[in-house]
Order: C-alpha cells, then sequence, then structure tokens
C-alpha cells in the first residue's frame, strides 16, 4: 500500500511538472495571440496570422495523426483517438476562418518567411515522427495543451467574419494530466515526452516570433 501512494505521488509529480512546462513556455507566454483576439486588430494581420497557422497545422496528417502511428503503447491509444479526431474538426474550423479571413497580404521578406516555415514544420514533422519512447506523444501533449490559447484568436477571427464558433472537443487538460500520469512509465520516457513538449513550444514561439515580426514589417 505505501509503494502504490508513492507512485500515486511520483505519477501526479510528473504530470504536474510536464504541464507546467506547457504554462511557462507556450503560446499564452507571448503577447501575439492575446494582441490578435482584440477587436480593433487589422483584418490583414488576422489574414496573415490565419495563414501562417494553416502552414503549420492546417495540414494532414498533422502532429497527433504522426504521433500516433509512431506511438506504440495501449495506454495512449484511447487519448490519442480522441485527440485526433478533434483535431480534424479544428483543422477544418482553421482553414475555414483562414479563407474567410483572406490571403495574406503582401510582406516583406516573403522568402525568409517561407524558409522559416519550411523548417518549423520539418521540426515539427521529425517529433511527430520520432519513434525515441514519448518523444511524439510529448509533441502530441504540447499542441493539445497549447490549443486553447491558440483557439483565442481563431475564435475572435470567426466572430468576426460572421463564422459559428465551434465547441472545442480536445481532451480536457485533466484527461491529458491522466495520459501523462499513464505513460510516464519511467525516467527514460519522460525525459522523451519533456523534449517533444518543449521542442514542440519552442516551434509555436517561433510561429509567433515570425508573425509578429511581419505585422510589424507591414506599418
Amino acid at each position: 500500500m505505501i509503494v502504490a501512494i508513492a507512485n500515486d505521488t511520483n505519477d501526479s509529480g510528473v504530470a504536474d511538472r510536464l504541464a507546467q512546462i506547457v504554462h511557462a513556455d507556450g503560446s499564452g507566454t507571448h503577447a501575439t495571440p492575446e494582441r490578435l483576439a482584440h477587436a480593433g486588430v487589422a483584418v490583414r494581420d488576422i489574414a496573415d496570422a490565419l495563414h501562417q497557422l494553416c502552414t503549420l497545422h492546417g495540414r494532414h496528417p498533422g502532429v497527433v495523426d504522426l504521433a500516433s502511428s509512431a506511438t506504440n503503447n495501449p495506454a495512449a491509444e484511447d487519448w490519442l483517438a480522441r485527440a485526433g479526431a478533434a483535431f480534424v474538426e479544428e483543422r477544418a474550423y482553421l482553414i475555414r476562418v483562414a479563407a474567410a479571413a483572406g490571403p495574406p497580404p503582401g510582406t516583406p521578406g516573403q522568402a525568409a518567411t517561407e524558409a522559416a516555415l519550411a523548417t518549423q514544420r520539418n521540426a515539427i514533422d521529425l517529433l511527430s515522427r520520432s519513434v525515441r519512447p514519448g518523444c511524439a506523444l510529448g509533441a502530441a501533449i504540447a499542441v493539445t495543451l497549447d490549443w486553447p490559447v491558440i483557439r483565442r484568436p481563431l475564435d475572435a477571427a470567426a466572430e468576426r467574419m460572421g463564422i459559428d464558433v465551434i465547441p472545442c472537443t480536445l481532451p480536457s487538460p485533466a484527461q491529458t494530466r491522466q495520459l501523462i500520469a499513464a505513460v510516464a512509465m519511467n525516467a527514460a520516457v519522460e525525459r522523451a515526452m519533456t523534449f517533444g513538449i518543449q521542442q514542440l513550444l519552442a516551434q509555436h514561439r517561433g510561429l509567433w516570433d515570425l508573425i509578429a515580426a511581419r505585422a510589424e514589417s507591414r506599418g
């Protein structure tokens, strides 16, 4: 009984640590998503941001789809299936709102933007395809926990374009914490999950930096 209690406490600690990474390093710490959700932001800035976001997360297969193929852990199957089904809806919603916002505006340095996005796509795909136990799943966890912040400017844009805001059916933070506790069975898996989470969030921060720089260059 004492051992079981100790393991439960340790599992909870792992979930706390990994969730804290998203809180400390995720999109919520960047000013750009909040700025884009503001009613007074220019439509061209919204269109540009949604277009760049589509480049990373409007594609199929996405992070969760790739992670599902790369992850061989029965404890993660239900969570991955639910997250994958939810992201089908999220992708369609993102693409629909982006189309309503219009094409991205002409912006100086377009070639550099395309190169940066190609690098980010490659990094995300490598993480999501990793066969290192826990790495791809960490990336899927990161995008799922970070998505509610990404949803803020997306939902604000939908309302502005007269599009119904759809409910988000991604696994809840509590369900994701349960997943972490179930799959982080040893230190090696925890390290790999931590790496996947950190690197996916780094790509998101890079995306917001890019979007902010493009808006500034347009004046």
